[in-house]
């Protein structure tokens, strides 16, 4: 904690300020033998006729403690002389029209747990970290395998029917992400919202851990044993708009702080929340100061943004025009943070095909290093949908995805959100009856496995979840009784473990020299081939899109050699029918699609298989 200076007040003014934190919300002041002997609280209330502090230690009575204002543009200040952790605290600003407003802290770190709503003094510094060999050893993510597992920590698994904390459900979460192959964990929003419902995007402290699992300090233990054991940790991060509650950030001191004065901007019908203004300053400040947090003090390794479509458009409609105030400050945002950390994974949520998302800022792009591929999972789930007799007439849903998969740098997304409000789970919506279910299952996992591009699965679809996706409950976990769903898990670990050991599958997924099609036009019998290509290693995929068995199928190679099957999801160990290739293959010389030599694998029904050209 630091005394604020004219150069704060003026950083955080204008916009530049990525520690606004350190010197607004509620700080506890140390002598020096560190013991602490006052509690100091700012806040920022430039429209309020008086801002007084409504908290226990005072039974809520504000006349009782009347903050100072300290600066003439609107900063209030009040110490107390007493060690007030974990005291329960808010705002109480008297407006000019004769309001008063109760406000949770905008930069308090910790909250009461809902439905209470006041803000918790608490001391964040002091944790002791173990993470030195993870940041040691981290790698820029770009030839480099990214698994990404989708995570809402309340309906991973519960205790006795209620949440687990951070501290008790990261050993077991860690070791279910290594034992299935990811890389990281991506979780749905954790700091401070109030209601359930909203799966933390209607937030209220975004510098505060929800306390609905635990203290901030044990969700710094958290991400320190994700590191320790070699995962990443992503937050999702809502940057463009904030929830309408009366004690959250909307409206601060009476009238739209952060927000957009004009109504018609403000108000995002859609969601029922108001729009940020990208053009104040103290708004840019405000989000640069919460990224920046969350980064230097639960040391996470990236964000996903959410709805970027509605900070590149007003309202996220491209007739409204470009919002430049937000684009710039995305380009600002991006150039901070990769300063800090340029291995970050700093994701666009994006379901516009506005150029350059993931482009550096110094020719032009945004600065995202990742964009999810909404158009890929639209695409694809449209045709896997389709009955198998139906599927030629839907070819292009598989191929046409690979006319831009290298104009931006993408992430395969099937998340969370493709599995509730009745879409089903992704192996309920498949055709057929249940083995042919989860053949297509398999079918889709292999080739959004083996597509260019970075993955990210929400969890339960590892284990072909049945049903959709209920935030009130655990997951389906006593699925894995049954022996069809055992053999899922495992086939999916186990082509977790293809593409994390096998470089042709990640280390050229931006690079259109890393994928070639092989047979991409055969729409009569829906089979699909291709090769991607490492530094070192060529491999082979084919998908059959139909139950038709075909006993050998001519599939042009791009080189001479032999051909080893590694992967085939049609084993009877995977709840397959077996078809599949014992022994290598050997290319024969011959004229096939303008390649000149080719191989005759068999294909089981509705299977995909990867080959590797030994050397």
């Amino acid at each position: 904690m630091r005394m604020i200076d004219d150069h704060d007040i003026q950083k955080f003014l204008n916009g530049s300020s990525d520690n606004a934190h350190h010197f607004l919300g509620a700080h506890l002041l140390k002598n020096n033998q560190n013991e602490v002997v006052a509690t100091q609280f700012t806040v920022y209330a430039p429209h309020a006729k008086e801002v007084r502090l409504v908290a226990e230690f005072n039974h809520y009575e504000g006349w009782k403690h009347v903050l100072t204002k300290i600066h003439p543009l609107g900063f209030y200040r009040i110490e107390i002389p007493e060690n007030l952790e974990w005291s329960i605290y808010k705002y109480e600003i008297h407006t000019h029209h004769g309001d008063v407003l109760y406000k949770a802290d905008p930069f308090g770190y910790f909250a009461e747990e809902r439905p209470a709503t006041g803000s918790k003094v608490y001391h964040i510094d002091g944790y002791s970290w173990h993470d030195q060999k993870w940041f040691y050893e981290k790698k820029k993510p770009y030839q480099e395998p990214v698994l990404i597992y989708e995570v809402h920590l309340g309906s991973w698994r519960r205790k006795y029917g209620m949440f687990k904390k951070y501290n008790e459900i990261v050993d077991e979460l860690a070791d279910y992400v290594l034992a299935h192959g990811f890389t990281h964990v991506e979780l749905l929003p954790i700091y401070e919202y109030p209601l359930d419902d909203s799966w933390g995007y209607q937030g209220t402290g975004f510098f505060a851990a929800t306390s609905r699992y635990g203290v901030p300090q044990d969700f710094m233990y958290f991400v320190d044993c994700m590191h320790k054991k070699g995962i990443g940790v992503v937050m999702d991060w809502v940057l463009g708009h904030i929830c309408k509650d009366a004690h959250g950030l909307s409206f601060f001191d009476g009238v739209p702080l952060y927000e957009y004065d004009d109504k018609n901007r403000r108000e995002n019908v859609v969601w029922g929340t108001n729009n940020l203004d990208f053009s104040k300053g103290i708004t840019k400040s405000f989000m640069r100061s919460a990224l920046t947090f969350w980064m230097d003090y639960f040391h996470i390794d990236g964000f996903r943004i959410d709805a970027v479509s509605n900070l590149i458009y007003y309202l996220g409609d491209a007739n409204m025009g470009e919002n430049m105030d937000a684009i710039h400050f995305l380009q600002d945002l991006s150039a901070h943070l990769f300063s800090k950390d340029d291995r970050l994974l700093f994701m666009a949520e994006d379901s516009t095909a506005y150029p350059k998302v993931t482009h550096p800022v110094d020719t032009g792009g945004i600065g995202f290093n990742y964009k999810w591929n909404m158009g890929f999972m639209n695409d694809v789930l449209k045709y896997f949908k389709e009955d198998p007799i139906n599927r030629k007439y839907h070819h292009h849903q598989i191929t046409f995805g690979l006319m831009y998969a290298f104009n931006e740098q993408f992430i395969l997304p099937f998340s969370h959100d493709e599995v509730v409000h009745m879409k089903g789970s992704l192996v309920s919506r498949m055709p057929g009856d249940y083995f042919q279910q989860m053949a297509n299952w398999r079918l889709l996992m292999t080739l959004w496995m083996t597509h260019p591009g970075k993955k990210l699965l929400f969890m339960g679809g590892e284990f072909a979840q049945f049903s959709e996706w209920a935030f009130k409950g655990e997951l389906d976990w006593f699925l894995l009784d049954d022996a069809t769903h055992q053999k899922a898990l495992r086939f999916f670990s186990d082509l977790a473990m293809v593409y994390r050991h096998h470089e042709a599958l990640y280390v050229k997924d931006h690079k259109l020299d890393g994928f070639q099609w092989l047979v991409a036009d055969d729409t009569n019998q829906s089979v699909f081939a291709y090769a991607r290509f490492g530094h070192h290693e060529t491999l082979i995929i084919i998908l059959n899109m139909t139950p038709n068995v075909h006993v050998t199928y001519d599939v042009p190679v791009p080189q001479y050699g032999y051909y080893e099957e590694i992967l085939n999801s049609d084993k009877s160990i995977y709840f397959g029918s077996n078809q599949y290739n014992g022994k290598t293959l050997r290319a024969i010389k011959g004229d096939k699609l303008g390649f000149h030599h080719y191989i005759k694998p068999k294909l089981g029904p509705l299977s995909g298989i990867i080959l590797r050209l030994k050397k």
